[in-house]
């Protein structure tokens, strides 16, 4: 009886300290500290190597730092002592696409079969399982008809996702489309992503569309006015002045946004200020007013005294 005291007592030490080495792991990933996670992790595996958790977190570190090797140690460690996971094998597969990429299509070749095997496996133990039809999607989408590539199949995937997740069915429709050199029908479904979801990432999805594959800066513009509108992020301030000056048009408006995204700027933000003042300087270059413009890029080179695409800009304002 004492000693079943003594467990009682002490079980909740044991498994709040590897919660703490299992979260303290987590707290250096998200400060890109990879090394030392890594080493706190492979230190606390060395006295107990069959932990779970502390393997995954291991193989995330892994993948975090592009080992992919090493990756895949870990996650077919983990598939194995528990097959029944379906975020095991989604991982594993994952790696082994990542892996993939990097080496020549002839030894990509090796990989194929085991990644659709993961992705698919994944989805059977988990039929909601998001990530993994976004996967199996881009697997499908990505590799060559000729090795089990097909448009067919990764829209079959997207509509068995689209009941599970509306927005994402739309998304990955629309990814499909577009990757395939159909716009017409990936605006469509975009469109139809932001009717039913509306996330900034719906918007940015039309907005990349727009900008980069229709060619279509006034309907960039404008959807993310729409995006500004639902959301009010100050970034998309930036954006808007970014589209102005890339493709010359709308130029007051530009400048209409990018002092407010400078008045308004936080380093939550995301894009550096100094951006914000070339993308000025560029616009009053357009406008070829040369003192303004160059009072902008002087501000940028201020900030950032090696912004190389800030010098690049000064040279062509004093051509004017």
């Amino acid at each position: 009886m004492r000693r079943l005291t003594l467990l009682v007592f002490l079980f909740p030490f044991f498994v709040f300290s590897q919660l703490s080495i299992v979260d303290s792991a987590q707290s250096l990933i998200d400060k890109k500290q990879y090394k030392q996670a890594e080493q706190l992790l492979k230190t606390e595996l060395s006295k107990d190597q069959e932990n779970l958790e502390l393997i995954e977190k291991l193989g995330d570190v892994y993948g975090h730092q592009k080992k992919w090797d090493d990756a895949i140690v870990y996650y077919e460690k983990l598939k194995v002592a528990r097959p029944g996971v379906a975020n095991y094998h989604y991982k594993y597969g994952g790696a082994l696409g990542m892996k993939a990429l990097g080496v020549s299509k002839f030894k990509a070749l090796m990989y194929i079969g085991d990644i659709k095997k993961s992705f698919i496996k994944a989805i059977e133990l988990e039929p909601d399982h998001i990530d993994a039809h976004w996967a199996l999607i881009e697997y499908y989408v990505q590799i060559p008809g000729i090795v089990g590539g097909s448009k067919r199949k990764a829209i079959e995937c997207a509509n068995h996702l689209q009941k599970i997740s509306a927005v994402d069915g739309f998304l990955a429709k629309g990814y499909i489309y577009e990757y395939k050199d159909d716009p017409e029908l990936a605006e469509v479904n975009y469109k139809m992503a932001i009717k039913v979801g509306g996330s900034l990432n719906c918007f940015q999805k039309l907005t990349d569309l727009y900008e980069n594959k229709t060619k279509e800066p006034e309907k960039a513009i404008a959807n993310i006015e729409a995006a500004q509108k639902k959301h009010e992020r100050n970034a998309l301030h930036y954006q808007i002045g970014k589209v102005c000056a890339d493709y010359n048009i709308q130029l007051d408006k530009g400048i209409y946004c990018l002092k407010e995204y400078i008045d308004n700027y936080t380093v939550a933000d995301g894009v550096p200020v100094e951006w914000a003042y070339l993308r000025l300087a560029q616009i009053y270059r357009l406008k070829e007013n040369k003192v303004k413009a160059t009072e902008w890029v002087n501000k940028a080179l201020a900030k950032k005294a090696s912004f190389k695409q800030a010098k690049e800009e000064k040279a062509l304002i004093q051509t004017l």
